[in-house]
Parts: structure tokens; C-alpha cells; sequence
């Protein structure tokens, strides 16, 4: 697929696909339910300050979630990635395959697919450490990576084998670790747990203590001290530069935290947890998609607040 401009219509074919949240929140008025919106959401993301929230649609709050404004979307997006030292541009995988980028905030987009496979994009990343290496997972096929920001690809690797079969990472997040080769990992989160590769892309690996050559040369490696539950998917990760030993995740049994990479994590909020994002200069500044709404946390998950979606 070669690089074009995109025109769209709005989509909401996909509006009750993820059905509807529990949680009552306030009705704004000329605003719907934050419940009502939220169940069109699959994925967050922070573009500097800006909150983005996409699905079917695209909307984008400047002001922590007060107002909201409808961008147009390169069909629905299953996943969406941005980068610090980027602003205003948005990278998104497409749920009917290929990944789009927007360089204005989601104004306008061009396609960026040439050499990657067909398939929904299931999950993206951008290397912590190099604005212009994007990794995307394909539906049924591997791990993909982009060298160029997303102009031409080639496959990185397999997706990994966990629980005797071949599992769709549900979500990716880079994390620049000493820990890593290189300093880098990529985590993805999958139906069957937390799973992560070094950047050598030598092997997928349980997130365990001790750095990535250990791992390697033991085989067997000892597991993590604290690990997510064995028995839920991992459905969405989050990491910030400014503390990149900080990870979030959204599972069905809530909002976790990790402070060491992976190794030992804690629960910080009971529900139905789908979508996770941390602002990029702020690990304490947490948005998720929680019991069906979106909601916003300060303290790193200790309270949270729900926002309307108008």
C-alpha cells in the first residue's frame, strides 16, 4: 500500500461493539453519558498535554477532559501511539488494516502501510528512545517495525508463543530499561499475560528480574517476584518517559502498577479495566477506560474522577 491522502466520513458502525459501562456519572449539559461515549473507546493516548480518546471516532480534550473536539478517523482505530518529542503527531492502527499518521493532532491523515501486512492493527508503539522506529502488531501474523516513521516496514519478528500457541499482542509499549539490549524493551500484553523482547528481537521473554542477556543464557529464568494475575488478558500498557521503570496496565480485573519494570505489580483500582494512558512528563497523571467510563487520576491511580465525553 502506497503512502495517500486519506478523506473520511464519520464511522459508527462500531459504537456498541464494546458494550456499555456500569458506572453513573453527572450529564453535562449537551453531553451524553461519559458511560455512553466511553463504550466507543479502544484506546488512549496524551499528545503533550492533549488527552486523545479514539474508537469509532476521534475526539481530543486540551483542557483535562472539560470540552472535547471531534477529529475525523482513517476508519475506526484500534490502537493509537504518540511521542513527546513529536508533538502533533498521531500514529493509528487501523481496525480494517494499515496504519495511518497525522502530523496536525488528527486534522488530516496519510496512510503509512507500504510493505506491511494486511490485518488489524492490534496494537502500536513508538521506541522510547527514537521517535521514528514505530512497532505494530498485525492480527494473526507478527511484530512489525518501521525504521522511517512509518513510510516502509518489514517484520520484526513472530508473535509470541505462550500457552502452546501463537498469541496477538493486545497492546505495545517501548521502555528504555538498563535492563534491555541497548537499554530497550517492547512489552505487549496479550489474552495470556504479560510477555516482553529486547530490541535485538532475540526472543520473547516472562518479565522477570535480572536484565535480558541473563535471561538469554539461563533459559529458564526465574519469574517475577509480584506478576499480574495468570488467569486475565492484558489489554492495555503504559509507560512514560520520565520514569520509564513505571508501567501501567488496564486488565479485566482493573488498573495495575508496576514501579520496576514489570517485576512486581500492584493493584491500584477494582473494576473493569479496558484502555490505559500516562501523561509523558507526569507518571502520576493517569487516564483509563474503568467500569465503562473514562476517568482521570493525579496521583498514580490512588483516586480517580470520571469525565463526561461531550
Amino acid at each position: 500500500m502506497t503512502n495517500s491522502t486519506l478523506n473520511f466520513e464519520p464511522d459508527r458502525r462500531h459504537f456498541l461493539a464494546l458494550g456499555m459501562g456500569a458506572a453513573a456519572v453527572l450529564v453535562l449539559p449537551g453531553a451524553v453519558r461519559a458511560a455512553d461515549r466511553a463504550a466507543d473507546i479502544r484506546t488512549l493516548a496524551f499528545d503533550g498535554d492533549t488527552l486523545l480518546i479514539a474508537g469509532a471516532t476521534l475526539r481530543a480534550s486540551l483542557d483535562g477532559g472539560r470540552s472535547w473536539q471531534e477529529r475525523p478517523t482513517p476508519s475506526p482505530v484500534s490502537s493509537i501511539a504518540t511521542h513527546p518529542a513529536r508533538p502533533g503527531r498521531l500514529l493509528a492502527g487501523l481496525a480494517r488494516g494499515g496504519v495511518a499518521v497525522s502530523g496536525d493532532g488528527g486534522s488530516s491523515w496519510t496512510t503509512r502501510s507500504d510493505g506491511l501486512a494486511s490485518g488489524e492493527v492490534t496494537a502500536l508503539a513508538v521506541a522510547a528512545g527514537n521517535p521514528d522506529m514505530i512497532y505494530a502488531a498485525i492480527r494473526g501474523d507478527g511484530l512489525w517495525k518501521s525504521e522511517d516513521a512509518g513510510a516502509t516496514w518489514a517484520l520484526a519478528m513472530d508473535r509470541p508463543w505462550l500457552d502452546a500457541a501463537e498469541r496477538d499482542p493486545l497492546t505495545l509499549v517501548s521502555v528504555d530499561l538498563d535492563t534491555g539490549m541497548g537499554g530497550i524493551w517492547i512489552y505487549a500484553g496479550t489474552e495470556k499475560g504479560l510477555t516482553r523482547v529486547p530490541d535485538c528481537f532475540c526472543r520473547w521473554q516472562d518479565v522477570q528480574p535480572g536484565n535480558a542477556m541473563d535471561a538469554l543464557a539461563a533459559g529458564d529464568a526465574p519469574p517475577a517476584e509480584a506478576p499480574l494475575p495468570a488467569d486475565e488478558p492484558v489489554l492495555s500498557l503504559a509507560s512514560a518517559l520520565t520514569a520509564p521503570s513505571k508501567l501501567y496496565a488496564a486488565l479485566p480485573s482493573g488498573v495495575w502498577a508496576s514501579q520496576d519494570g514489570g517485576v512486581v505489580w500492584t493493584h491500584k483500582a477494582e473494576g473493569q479495566g479496558r484502555a490505559i494512558a500516562l501523561h509523558p512528563r507526569d507518571e502520576n497523571h493517569v487516564a483509563a477506560i474503568l467500569n465503562g467510563a473514562l476517568k482521570l487520576s493525579r496521583d498514580g491511580g490512588a483516586t480517580w474522577i470520571a469525565l463526561a465525553i461531550a
